[in-house]
């Protein structure tokens, strides 16, 4: 069995991939650092963008583990256009996994991608990324996941997985 945590960022200043965290989503990611003291983590891997770093560095450094940016945890791309009923379009992507939006991705697309980390990394590794990818990275093992579920994250979020030959066990760990 290989376990995985799977993060979602801490709350931040805007969605852009420079986007700090904000001043609460400092104090978070030191939330999780202590949260994450009496977990065996052995390796970190983030998202590129700052917000995910900065959520994880804290942890990261209590643990004396060197943080690995993967940009394949990159927060997915909807659209490049500007799309006033985003939120609907969103929500049709999670029941048709091949919708495309003008220069976005696919749900399809960014779930293959993301999962290739998740497969890759050793036994005990904190994956650290942004909302819409992480419940695609859910969804993948409980189909049930979908767009209600992505939109009761919080920021920051924790679930382990615990993955076995015939697939995997989530249990959400942040309350």
């Amino acid at each position: 069995m290989k376990t995985i945590y799977l993060i979602r960022h801490c709350a931040a200043t805007g969605q852009a991939p420079g986007a700090e965290l904000s001043e609460l989503g400092r104090q978070q990611a030191k939330d999780l650092a202590i949260f994450f003291e009496d977990k065996e983590i052995d390796h970190v891997i983030s998202s590129p963008y700052i917000r995910a770093q900065h959520s994880i560095e804290p942890t990261a450094l209590s643990k004396n583990l060197s943080l690995q940016i993967d940009d394949r945890l990159s927060e997915r791309t909807l659209s490049t256009s500007d799309l006033p009923d985003w939120l609907d379009l969103l929500e049709q992507t999670f029941s048709d996994f091949d919708l495309t939006l003008t220069g976005g991705e696919s749900s399809r697309e960014a779930t293959v991608r993301a999962l290739e980390v998740v497969i890759e990394a050793p036994d005990n590794t904190a994956l650290v990324t942004h909302g819409n990818l992480m419940s695609l990275i859910l969804k993948h093992f409980d189909e049930s996941i979908g767009f209600h579920e992505w939109k009761s994250l919080s920021n920051p979020d924790v679930y382990r997985i615990s993955i076995e030959k015939d697939g995997g066990v989530l249990e959400r760990l942040w309350k």
